[in-house]
């Protein structure tokens, strides 16, 4: 157990992404579980990614949906799993994590080999439903704090995130041939996936049919996040830190591709970095308030 732990903390602390950032803000209780879970994400999106070839990456992760089958088996025997799972198994059981919520990831990646065009923002939503969501509703468990409207408005937050990530990636992701711009989005302002071909290939200005989509499509994904935000006052403190780290950095997220004029294509918008340290303090500073007024409660 204690090698399987120290796996997940060292996958999550190499970590270059804002998780690791948000950890600081966890008690200690809930961090090994919130690198154990983690570690499953992270590994399984990097077999998705980085297997080599789509069938290979398909045999990894039914690999991977073996031993989650194995972790929520009731004869499961010593041996059987091995790894991050030994761990993972620990949080899944001990925090009481529906396998559905590993198998949708998993479900997701699996998608991510043969799909990668997207009929309309249903076709897109769904794939956030299972690529994005579960990820939120793994840590309300975490919090003990996954109640029906909290499990909405996480998804709402969750779902925000991956699209913003979407609209800010738009030429990264057609280079390596994935294009989330949902087709009838493209046809509704009057250009074809060619348009975002050609746009790339010039260099030039983003053709403003395209800024005007990803404009439309920013400005529903600030009001997702601001339907989800409720869930900040909603969960323990603890989370509500890291809840609000998120939300507000997927909102300056959408502030920094309105900067740009929605110029995607030519330009990669990034927040700023003194906003970054602006909202991680803000964050830490709430998270030490909460924990002192439970502590002046408690006595």
């Amino acid at each position: 157990m204690a090698d399987s732990r120290a796996e997940c903390r060292a996958i999550a602390k190499a970590s270059r992404e804002n998780f690791l950032v948000a950890t600081c803000l966890l008690p200690r209780a809930v961090r090994q579980p919130f690198y154990d879970l983690y570690a499953f994400c992270r590994t399984a999106d990097d077999l998705a990614d980085e297997s080599g070839t789509p069938e290979k990456a398909v045999q990894a992760l039914a690999e991977y949906r073996q031993a989650v089958a194995a972790m929520y088996s009731a004869k499961r025997q010593d041996g059987q799993i091995a790894g991050i799972f030994v761990a993972l198994a620990d949080t899944v059981h001990r925090f009481s994590i529906p396998r559905q919520l590993l198998d949708d990831l998993l479900d997701a990646f699996v998608q991510d080999q043969s799909v990668v065009r997207y009929r309309d923002e249903e076709q897109l939503l769904d794939y956030c439903r299972r690529s994005a969501n579960p990820v939120g509703r793994m840590i309300l468990r975490l919090a003990d704090a996954d109640s029906d409207e909290n499990v909405l408005l996480s998804d709402e937050i969750c779902t925000a995130l991956q699209l913003v990530n979407f609209w800010q990636d738009v030429s990264r992701d057609r280079l390596i041939g994935r294009v989330y711009l949902p087709q009838s989005i493209m046809h509704r302002f009057g250009f074809e996936e060619e348009t975002i071909r050609r746009g790339l290939d010039s260099g030039q200005t983003t053709p403003s049919e395209v800024r005007e989509a990803i404009k439309f499509l920013c400005e529903r994904t600030r009001e997702r996040f601001h339907r989800g935000v409720p869930l900040v006052d909603l969960v323990p403190g603890w989370l509500s830190a890291d809840l609000k780290l998120f939300v507000e950095g997927g909102l300056a997220t959408v502030d920094a591709i309105e900067a740009i004029d929605f110029d995607v294509l030519r330009v990669r918008p990034v927040v700023r970095r003194s906003t970054q340290l602006r909202l991680l303090g803000q964050a830490m500073w709430q998270r030490f308030r909460s924990g002192r007024v439970r502590g002046e409660t408690s006595r």
